[in-house]
């Protein structure tokens, strides 16, 4: 399979277990996917830089995920108030206005 170029993440994942699974040498390898060996290597450690993620918590997952949603209704709830406030202040100018004119 002399492929140069884009690897899809499943293909790249394909080789790379081929990798693990045979008694193939990287360069036997990359030869037979057309793949420079410095490519190999940074695949090969952004998928155990990565290997943590797939085995979290899932609990952790949802917990983050309800977090998110925590804060995006705090920040909805902190932005109506902001706008009542300028509704306040702007009706206080007005009436404001309105005595000084007035005396």
């Amino acid at each position: 399979m002399e492929k140069r170029g884009r690897f899809s993440s499943q293909e790249k994942v394909q080789i790379l277990l081929e990798s693990f699974s045979k008694e193939t040498s990287v360069t036997d390898i990359c030869k037979k996917y057309g793949l420079h060996p410095n490519i190999y290597y940074q695949w090969k450690k952004e998928l155990f830089e990565n290997a943590e993620s797939i085995f979290s918590d899932k609990r952790s997952k949802v917990g983050e995920k309800k977090a998110q949603e925590k804060i995006k209704k705090l920040e909805e709830k902190l932005n109506y108030k902001d706008q009542l406030i300028s509704e306040i202040v702007e009706d206080n100018m007005r009436y404001k206005k309105k005595l000084n004119g007035e005396i």
